[in-house]
């Protein structure tokens, strides 16, 4: 199967099932996929964050060793669609000890950004607690800024997380 021409189409659930199934043990083909990851083709790029989101655990460890390089793409990335599929792959990924201060900044900045995707602020917030959890000087920074976000204000979805966020930090508990 030419992966990179089934992802450059139109690609349906099916295709997905199809391409997990072969990658299933498989590194050559996971490389592969990882490799059109950084596809200057927008749209198989993004094609291609969707098809990681659907590794069952066990095949996402694959990617443990590959953060850096994930977190490196979602800071760069024009894409908003990639950019929430890249932050879904790094939530689900062990944090860095100590966290990277880029990623964090790069997730404070967007979790309050009005101009991007309520998807992508509501991982931000998730990847920002995540990240400060442990350390109590920067969980005070985020709740300060979570303090600072007007809940009237906020979509529903973002509204729930920013809840959830602060209801962890009292009892210090991971959301992963």
């Amino acid at each position: 199967m030419d992966i990179k021409a089934k992802l450059s189409g139109r690609v349906h659930m099916n295709d997905i099932h199809e391409i997990i199934f072969l990658a299933q043990g498989n590194d050559s083909i996971k490389l592969e996929l990882y490799n059109l990851l950084f596809d200057k083709d927008d749209k198989l790029a993004y094609q291609t964050s969707w098809v990681f989101t659907h590794f069952s655990p066990y095949e996402n460890e694959w990617l443990i060793d590959k953060r850096n390089e994930l977190i490196d793409e979602a800071l760069v990335c024009s894409h908003p669609g990639k950019r929430r599929l890249l932050l879904v792959l790094i939530l689900r990924q062990p944090m860095l000890d100590p966290p990277r201060m880029d990623f964090l900044d790069f997730c404070l900045e967007r979790m309050m950004s009005k101009h991007e995707l309520p998807a992508v602020q509501t991982l931000c917030m998730k990847l920002a607690y995540e990240m400060c959890r442990d350390i109590p000087e920067l969980k005070q920074e985020l709740r300060a800024m979570l303090e600072l976000m007007e809940p009237d204000l906020l979509v529903v979805s973002i509204q729930a997380v920013r809840k959830n966020v602060l209801k962890a930090m009292k009892t210090g508990r991971s959301l992963q």
